[in-house]
């Protein structure tokens, strides 16, 4: 990924941290003959100094087949974006976007012992069904065993990582507060998730 320094985030703890708020991630490979992609949630986790990902797509997805032929494949890790008009400055300029983006690069594998797969889905289970009664351990087993067998499950362990954080970092004191009150006063979430990025991001 392009990644002028100046929008270089290079903080292992922040970049983890917006990798996990972001878990709904794409993960690209190559299946012998041109790129190939899906959006999938997943989980990001560390051992020691290892940073994982864990996730698990539909066994009639090809993508999982592609493993194989991937030493390394490349997940995206995006958080908002928005337009930035050219008339938020004291002088003239050009229009831009900012944004936020994390690529991991990891080796991939498949994961296919029943008990691996079960915890990589029951940890996401209990995470997002944490305020109700669902729980992996109380449906019925059998029904659990033929959910597992028509998923793939796996694991990325990370070999490198780009975090991009566009944020108008190039901009004076006076521009980037007006960026920031300008991108509130709209209605739309991104624009508002891009202004509270900007002001943790000046605040350091």
């Amino acid at each position: 990924m392009y990644t002028p320094k100046l929008y270089r985030e290079e903080d292992r703890t922040k970049i983890v941290e917006f990798m996990r708020q972001n878990e709904f991630a794409i993960l690209v490979t190559y299946d012998g003959e041109k790129p190939t992609a899906s959006h999938l949630l997943v989980e990001v986790f560390e051992e020691g100094e290892r940073i994982f990902i864990n996730g698990h797509m539909s066994r009639t997805n090809p993508l999982w087949k592609t493993f194989e032929e991937n030493e390394e494949v490349l997940t995206i890790f995006h958080g908002p974006h928005t337009y930035i008009s050219p008339t938020w400055y004291n002088h003239v300029n050009v229009p831009t976007w900012n944004y936020q983006a994390v690529h991991v690069y990891g080796k991939p594998r498949i994961v296919e012992e029943h008990d691996e797969a079960y915890q990589i889905l029951k940890r996401l289970v209990d995470r997002y069904e944490a305020a109700s009664h669902y729980k992996m351990e109380t449906l019925p087993q059998d029904f659990v065993a033929k959910e597992i067998k028509g998923i793939a499950a796996f694991q990325i362990e990370a070999t490198r990582i780009e975090a991009n954080y566009k944020l108008s970092q190039n901009r004076n004191d006076e521009d980037y507060r007006n960026i920031v009150v300008q991108l509130e006063a709209r209605e739309d979430e991104m624009s508002h998730g891009v202004a509270e990025a900007m002001k943790k991001q000046r605040s350091r």
